[in-house]
């Protein structure tokens, strides 16, 4: 039975490619979690204002990828020290954040957060209860699939994939 991850490490477009690599991930769905306002729209998050969060739902089978190695995938590819940032992207919109589900899940981030902390030191990822998630619009699903050629592709996601293969090689899809 699937289970699913709710995740913010900055752009929804770097994550969403980064799981789509791995075994055992069924779905990744780009949206938003954490804020205020009902069904937001990509602009009105853009602004800072609504309190979302640009995230991902991961649904994944835990019998081939565990929600800790989700985590440990979550921690490698994003930088959990800035508070609202990821390298250029900046705002409360790109926050790092983990949304628990469960107690389980919970457990399981705060175990991610104090193994990670010996590598990056100081974490400011938020381990929050689950949130509404609303989907993003159709035009950011499957974003650095339909787009590889862009700018902020190749700079930013295309960096964080090739880091992903090289780290977890063994947890990726086949072919």
């Amino acid at each position: 039975m699937a289970e699913s991850a709710y995740l913010a490490g900055g752009c929804f477009w770097c994550l969403e490619a980064a799981y789509d690599e791995l075994a055992g991930v069924q779905a990744v769905q780009s949206g938003y979690m954490g804020g205020q306002v009902a069904h937001p729209s990509y602009r009105q998050v853009c602004t800072g204002t609504t309190g979302h969060a640009e995230a991902v739902r991961v649904d994944f089978d835990p019998a081939v990828i565990s929600y800790e190695d989700l985590l440990r995938v979550f921690f490698t590819i994003h930088d959990p020290t800035t508070l609202n940032r990821q390298g250029a992207d900046v705002g409360t919109q790109y926050r790092s954040a983990i949304f628990c589900a469960t107690a389980a899940q919970k457990a399981a981030a705060e175990a991610a957060v104090e193994e990670f902390t010996l590598v990056w030191g100081k974490i400011v990822t938020e381990i929050v209860p689950l949130a509404d998630f609303y989907p993003a619009e159709a035009e950011h699903e499957d974003y650095f699939v339909r787009n590889p050629g862009s700018g902020y592709c190749q700079m930013v996601i295309a960096p964080k994939i090739a880091k992903l293969r090289k780290a977890f090689r063994d947890k990726l899809k086949a072919g």
